[in-house]
């Protein structure tokens, strides 16, 4: 009978039983004989089973909840919760659930190189000079390579136009408040990345959803925008859409670009993931270079913990006045973390990691369209994150309550609402496959997605 192997391990443990009960289910959860879901017996029945109080019980399974290992929902009794994929809660936190992360490739012997040498960038400057204020936007050493290793996608990124800032996010909050004025709007498709709804929030700007298809951002869209309306700029994600994959292909950039040159539109082209596909079409900024900030960084390839992005102004008047804005949000990027990144990339190191990640989003993508493909999912083949909609059988609005089931078990999953900014957001899922998942938690998770959807299908038909 299921459990009845704690009792001998209860009884000889010099731990009280409320504690013991955390580790056992642990315990079963690693080896197996417990899974994801699975819901554990009423407390009363296990109490006579193992005789044990019934508050002794009660402790234990709060202790297990507090560990993260089950949970309790009105109807469902307790069930458990875990990790399938045996990750802790990093810091009491579940932001690498809901964050697009990129996979880490720890075993990778370029990430073991990459750490040496990053003790060798560090012991190699002199201390103090990394704790002093330093000119903001990045030494021109840091600029420099910064750069050169951007001019592999943007081949007019030339070191004075550039800036060392500290995270993307950081650059879009100072483009915003530079580039929409009281009274305008700020172009964005009608599925974007969070974190820019959170900057116009916070800045009081109003956003002008504009439609999309497969391709991405529709031109027919924007160009209605910018004759009906108040237009302060326009920001798009054109590789690898956060959340709906697409990359915006050649035609389609030009007429984006020839719509922003014909109203004098500034745009900011969010290039995150642009570094991530073997041969992706140039940027928009190569149609328009007057009008387009070109952003990106090392967070969707290497590590959003770092904290270091790049952006590209369109002429020496725009950087300057960008470098006033970003100096009044962030003061500067960490001059600890630039020179081991700029030591990265001096060294080779950057291109060897980043193909390594390549190829690790390739065996990933690969394994989304085997598993999830007749679902009709969508994924770049070299990207690590999906778009998957709802089937038919799934009732309307279910996706968020699905995704947070999801997330209790460690799959990073995300319901089309909190992309939308339209308020009509499409019925489907985020899924990320990066972040610490090994190639086999990889397969536990989409196997997780799987039985998810099925039994919400079965719920529909029940009800």
């Amino acid at each position: 009978m299921p459990f009845t192997h704690w009792i001998p391990r209860l009884r000889s443990s010099s731990l009280p039983a409320y504690l013991q009960i955390p580790e056992l289910i642990a315990e079963d959860l690693q080896q197996g004989r417990l899974s994801p879901r699975e819901r554990l017996p009423p407390l009363r029945d296990l109490a006579g089973l193992l005789n044990l109080n019934y508050t002794t019980v009660v402790r234990g399974f709060a202790e297990a909840r507090d560990r993260g290992l089950i949970a309790s929902r009105p109807g469902l009794g307790s069930y458990v919760r875990g990790s399938f994929i045996g990750l802790p809660l990093r810091a009491g936190t579940g932001a690498e659930m809901t964050m697009n992360l990129p996979p880490e490739i720890e075993a990778h012997p370029a990430l073991q190189r990459l750490l040496g040498s990053a003790a060798e960038a560090i012991a190699g400057a002199t201390l103090h000079d990394l704790m002093r204020y330093q000119d903001f936007g990045g030494t021109p050493h840091d600029r420099a390579l910064a750069a050169a290793w951007m001019a592999q996608w943007l081949p007019e990124a030339r070191a004075e136009r550039l800036l060392v800032a500290p995270g993307i996010h950081s650059v879009l909050l100072a483009l915003v408040s530079l580039l929409v004025r009281p009274g305008q709007s700020l172009c964005v498709e009608s599925m974007a990345y969070p974190g820019i709804k959170a900057i116009a929030a916070q800045l009081g700007v109003q956003l002008l959803p504009l439609a999309m298809d497969e391709q991405g951002l529709v031109p027919e869209a924007l160009e209605a925008a910018c004759k009906s309306t108040a237009v302060g700029a326009l920001y798009l994600c054109p590789n690898l859409h956060n959340p709906m994959t697409a990359s915006l292909p050649i035609k389609r950039r030009e007429q984006i670009a020839d719509i922003a040159l014909r109203y004098s539109l500034p745009f900011i082209e969010d290039d995150a993931y642009g570094m991530l596909p073997l041969a992706a079409p140039p940027p928009l900024s190569d149609y328009a270079p007057a009008l387009g900030y070109y952003v990106s960084g090392l967070s969707k390839w290497l590590g959003a913990g770092l904290r270091v992005a790049y952006v590209v102004a369109p002429g020496p008047a725009a950087h300057q006045r960008l470098a006033g804005a970003l100096r009044a949000t962030t003061v500067m990027a960490s001059p600890f973390v630039n020179a081991v990144v700029a030591h990265w990339l001096e060294q080779g190191q950057g291109a060897e990691v980043l193909d390594a990640v390549r190829e690790e989003c390739s065996w990933r993508s690969a394994l989304l369209r085997e598993r999830l493909g007749p679902l009709g999912v969508r994924t770049h083949a070299q990207g690590f994150h999906a778009w998957l909609p709802m089937p038919a059988c799934v009732p309307a609005g279910a996706a968020s309550e699905i995704a947070a089931e999801l997330r209790t078990l460690g799959v990073a999953a995300v319901a089309g609402s909190a992309f939308s900014t339209d308020r009509q957001p499409p019925e489907g899922l985020r899924l990320c496959l990066g972040g610490g998942l090994t190639r086999d938690d990889c397969g536990r998770a989409l196997q997780a997605v799987q039985q998810a959807l099925d039994q919400a299908c079965q719920r529909a038909v029940q009800a």
